[in-house]
């Protein structure tokens, strides 16, 4: 099966109330594990799984693109459009998703989630890090914001705060980062300017998307 819509979105629970988890794209392949009154649970290619309206399903193999730009170019492209929680396009994105929409445009599948792209991350030392790595924070055991790193203190990402980036408080802690060309990791460090540490930015409450700088 395939997304029939231009947008679906994809709902925690068999309700139009719900929660949206993320949305299926017109053409993109999905697999459909339930239907229930007009309702169907469909698990997406990056095995991430919802509930979408039987009616945005259509018969087809679907396709995802094969090759494309550069992740952060693919980035650039969302540069303006709205924070949405579970939001996939220029219409509407959030953090993880801009990620995963930024590697998809270029044929590569990525997970949807901060955490789980955190742990799809290997490490590298500090001083290797490159423009494309991608930066996660947060507070707890789990990541829950995420951006690519420009290079230069700066980043780019979805965030709630005016389009643009905002800190957080000093006392939140910076996890680290990661890159899915080359997978990685920045190690904490003592003096957030450094230029291979990426700025404390907000990800309690992300608004659209915006380059920023320390």
């Amino acid at each position: 099966m395939r997304c029939a819509v231009a947008v679906a979105p994809v709902l925690a629970e068999p309700r139009d109330d719900a929660e949206q988890v993320t949305q299926a794209l017109l053409g993109e392949p999905l697999r459909v594990s339930e239907w229930r009154e007009g309702w169907t649970r469909i698990v997406t290619a990056y095995d991430y799984g919802g509930w979408i309206r039987a009616t945005a399903l259509e018969e087809g193999e679907g396709s995802l693109p094969a090759s494309g730009p550069a992740p952060v170019e693919a980035a650039r492209a969302f540069l303006g459009a709205p924070y949405e929680w579970g939001g996939m396009t220029a219409a509407g994105i959030d953090c993880s998703g801009l990620v995963h929409m930024a590697f998809r445009a270029g044929g590569r599948i990525v997970p949807r989630d901060a955490w789980q792209q955190e742990a799809a991350g290997a490490p590298v030392t500090p001083g290797s890090e490159r423009v494309g790595d991608v930066v996660v924070y947060g507070t707890g055991r789990r990541a829950d914001h995420v951006a690519f790193w420009l290079g230069d203190a700066k980043i780019l990402h979805a965030t709630a705060r005016d389009g643009l980036a905002a800190r957080l408080p000093e006392r939140a802690l910076l996890l680290g980062a990661r890159d899915f060309a080359s997978l990685h990791l920045f190690e904490p460090a003592e003096s957030p300017r450094r230029v291979h540490l990426a700025p404390k930015f907000a990800a309690s409450s992300p608004h659209g998307i915006g380059e920023a700088t320390d």
